[in-house]
């Protein structure tokens, strides 16, 4: 118990002073205060942020480019796990190898290779390219969990769904698909995460102010003379709302889909 407390504290003592560091002024901030709370209350650090943070522009961009990436690598990646692990061809194995080796790539190493293809393509400085190399970076590890749970799903399920005549699509979208819901929503809230918070990519191939995500928000509130640091921190609550709403309310299924695939039998 006391060992659950302490991982209890430390996981919400951050966001907690986050919190306490958005409603001080910049003085209290750069006092070296950093445990104390606020004397007054700075509310309009939050009206700052959102004002002078363009943050419902930043917000849209995020949400645009993640929602459409969730929904790419879960089909896609859905449709390969399901391949790979039910349907045997010679080079099944090799397959899931490439997928595997994929987790190991650092992203730094494809950002130029990326940008010179993109400006070919004409792409560059558009949503194109943030998602595609998001669902690149993203199908790796959802390929790895997908495919670990339908292994352990009992073949007979299946068996039975083709003699009452069912075709392999029909048999993928009715059956397979509704069982993975759990692993489903693994994924979903993996990939929420990294495309989220990701900033290097972004500052790589975006340049137009209008296309930018959240991550570039805080910018906003630098200049060559001054910082707002209380408006940094209300912007930066405001962002890591979203990922902490989403994740209380997919916890339960998260858990189950980390879990499944573990256990067969």
């Amino acid at each position: 118990m006391a060992l659950l407390s302490v991982l209890f504290v430390t996981q919400i003592y951050p966001l907690v002073w986050l919190l306490l560091y958005s409603l001080k002024t910049n003085e209290e901030i750069l006092s070296g205060s950093f445990f104390s709370l606020p004397q007054s209350p700075q509310w309009h650090n939050y009206k700052d942020a959102y004002v002078s943070g363009t943050y419902l522009r930043y917000l849209f961009n995020s949400f645009f480019v993640t929602v459409v990436t969730m929904l790419v690598v879960i089909v896609l990646c859905s449709m390969v796990a399901y391949a790979i692990t039910r349907f045997r061809f010679r080079y099944g194995n090799a397959v899931m190898l490439v997928f595997l080796v994929g987790i190991m790539i650092p992203l730094q190493a494809t950002l130029l290779p990326n940008m010179i293809i993109f400006k070919h393509l004409g792409i560059l400085n558009t949503y194109l390219a943030l998602i595609l190399p998001y669902i690149s970076f993203s199908t790796p590890i959802a390929v790895f969990v997908l495919s670990g749970f339908m292994r352990s799903l009992p073949v007979e399920i299946e068996e039975s769904a083709i003699m009452d005549g069912a075709s392999i699509t029909r048999m993928f979208r009715s059956i397979i698909l509704p069982i993975s819901v759990p692993p489903i929503m693994t994924v979903c809230i993996l990939t929420f995460i990294s495309v989220w918070n990701e900033y290097i990519m972004a500052a790589t191939f975006i340049s137009s102010q209008s296309l930018k995500t959240l991550p570039f928000g805080v910018n906003s509130f630098v200049s060559q003379y001054s910082v707002n640091y209380g408006a940094i921190g209300a912007f930066l609550v405001m962002g890591a709302i979203p990922v902490i709403v989403i994740y209380f309310l997919l916890s339960e299924k998260i858990t189950k889909g980390m879990v499944a695939g573990a256990v067969k039998g």
